[in-house]
């Protein structure tokens, strides 16, 4: 199958405030996280994408076009609201500092899979729906454009860890222990067997290799050569 770099948004104007913005409209990328977003086209323009695929909300469009500014071909833009912020429901708009004097705080650090946002979405669905959702762009890349071909999904902080979770075979319950940075990037391939997760939460370092290897359905046993050089 294809590779997809999950992309998370950079930096808000509410990121920098502690507000929870879930899909509130006009939150878009600060200074900081325009920068942050630069430099992470910087890092993909080695590695010639043959799509982009983001969340509607302005903050992932805003770093989307970052990365197609950098391209040296020309990717297409594709807007998925599979792919938009968790509904937080009553809890969009608040601080994090409010709603972690919730009852259901807890409950979202330890068992989020029996979380339903008040007013909002659960985040068993918001996992169903966004994983869903880059299966589907996987594949129909893969059919169109072959198993080397690479590209990437812009999105947010919570949908980006569920869907890594489900990579890694682990239970949604488990997803708190994954850290997914403003412009950070991750990797996964969709092998015939299995998915393979091949970074997490970089925001940092050479993806020229992305362009050379053809990645494996398999796991080298004894952990393999490596990457190639650049």
């Amino acid at each position: 199958m294809a590779t997809v770099i999950l992309v998370r948004h950079g930096r808000t104007t509410a990121n920098a405030t502690g507000l929870l913005a879930g899909r509130a409209a006009g939150v878009d990328l600060d200074q900081i996280g325009r920068d942050q977003a630069a430099q992470t086209g910087e890092r993909l323009a080695a590695v010639p994408l043959i799509g982009v695929v983001s969340s509607p909300l302005e903050r992932c469009q805003q770093t989307a076009q970052f990365i197609l500014d950098r391209q040296p071909g020309t990717p297409g833009l594709l807007v998925d609201p599979a792919l938009i912020e968790c509904d937080y429901g009553q809890w969009q708009g608040r601080t994090l500092s409010d709603l972690a004097t919730e009852s259901l705080w807890p409950m979202v650090q330890s068992q989020p899979s029996a979380v339903v946002f008040p007013g909002g979405e659960s985040m068993a669905a918001m996992q169903a729906r966004s994983v869903a959702a880059i299966r589907r762009h996987d594949a129909a890349f893969e059919a169109e454009h072959g198993q080397e071909a690479v590209w990437v999904a812009v999105s947010h902080g919570d949908i980006i860890k569920s869907i890594l979770a489900d990579a890694f075979g682990m239970h949604l319950d488990l997803f708190q222990r994954i850290n997914i940075g403003p412009a950070s990037l991750s990797i996964v391939h969709y092998g015939t067997s299995r998915p393979s997760v091949y970074a997490t939460n970089t925001t940092a370092g050479d993806l020229s290799w992305l362009s050379k290897d053809t990645l494996a359905g398999d796991a080298p046993v004894g952990g393999g050569a490596g990457h190639k050089a650049p």
